[in-house]
């Protein structure tokens, strides 16, 4: 594992419960984080230098959980990190969202994601929750009969929760493509507000998708929906789907649904408790990727980016105010022009 943050403790916390395989390195430049993670999770090969972990353990999966900016440089090193690991030929690498926060890096990683051999995977686990994997079989099967709307939100900025949140939707439509989006975006990025994750603070957007299905997303404080009564930003992830004959409604903390046969039902969940079952899902689904090329991650490298590249798309469609087509060449700068063109004053 790169990286002994917070984040990297629930990747961690999964293997508890995972028999396929073990944490057996770890790598942080932060001597102080790397000596107590090696101790809370009992491991001992700690190593200060990517290279010198994967030419000495010779990993099957690496999880880098770093953001992909350093905050105290700006430095974009997503995809460095992400082209050393695959140079080093490591088999699978997991990397946390956002994929890519503007063209420069996202064009980089497309370009690696035709290179490599390398399988990668990015941590959008929410699809495995229990109780939205349960939603998802009533989705399949039917039984909200045939979609005709979703809508989707965060309370967050875009580039934090976006990921997540087009994931989620994208697992209810069989991928779909998303062929067109108008959107429109408000604030610029403080450097004391996200660090790490630069982008707008406020995204809205209207998304057509190749299935004829109509999405509407939201991100934010000023658009998000209040889910619960939680006074934060993170705990108000949601995705509605609405069908001819009833709906699903999945939220951090609780759950909704409709249907003809079962009328309507909603209850609590504790999100905690469902998300560490995501993320052993999450890794189990990357040993049967291991064990079988045709067993592909739902969350694989090409997928991802088509949804990184939505999100791109919404933020060059606020800039000029145009429909966007997608996919789309995302211009360099791009984060440059929102600071000129979105400040809130």
């Amino acid at each position: 594992m790169l990286g002994c943050g917070g984040r990297a403790r629930g990747h961690a916390d999964a293997y508890r419960f995972i028999n396929r395989g073990k944490l057996s390195a770890i790598c942080d430049l932060n001597e102080e984080l790397l000596k107590s993670f090696g101790q809370d999770f009992g491991i001992s090969s700690r190593y200060s230098d990517l290279d010198e972990m994967l030419e000495k353990e010779k990993p099957d999966v690496l999880h880098i959980v770093t953001t992909p900016v350093i905050p105290s440089s700006n430095e974009r090193i997503r995809y460095p990190l992400m082209k050393q690991a695959a140079d080093q030929g490591v088999p699978v690498v997991v990397v946390e969202k956002p994929l890519a926060v503007e063209g420069e890096d996202w064009k980089q990683i497309a370009g690696l994601a035709e290179d490599t051999k390398t399988k990668f995977v990015v941590n959008t686990q929410l699809e495995f929750h229990p109780k939205n994997l349960e939603l998802k079989t009533d989705v399949a099967e039917g039984r909200i009969g045939e979609i005709r709307f979703i809508d989707a939100s965060a309370r967050s900025r875009v580039s934090e929760q976006g990921g997540h949140i087009l994931q989620l939707v994208s697992s209810y439509i069989d991928n779909s493509h998303p062929i067109r989006i108008l959107g429109q975006i408000s604030g610029t990025e403080n450097e004391n507000s996200a660090p790490g994750h630069p982008g707008p603070l406020h995204a809205v957007g209207h998304v057509l998708y190749e299935n004829g299905v109509h999405v509407s997303l939201a991100f934010g404080t000023e658009f998000g929906q209040m889910v619960s009564d939680d006074t934060g930003v993170y705990g108000h992830k949601r995705v509605f789907i609405a069908g001819t004959n009833g709906f699903v409604h999945w939220r951090f903390s609780s759950w909704e649904r409709s249907t003809l046969t079962g009328g309507y039902e909603n209850g609590p969940l504790n999100y905690g408790e469902q998300d560490v079952i995501a993320q052993v899902n999450f890794t189990n689904a990357i040993f049967d990727w291991l064990d079988d090329e045709t067993n592909v991650h739902p969350t694989h490298l090409k997928q991802s980016l088509i949804e990184s590249n939505l999100i791109l798309g919404m933020y060059y469609s606020g800039i000029t105010n145009q429909v966007i087509d997608l996919p789309f060449e995302p211009p360099d700068g791009l984060l440059d022009d929102i600071e000129r063109n979105c400040n809130l004053k």
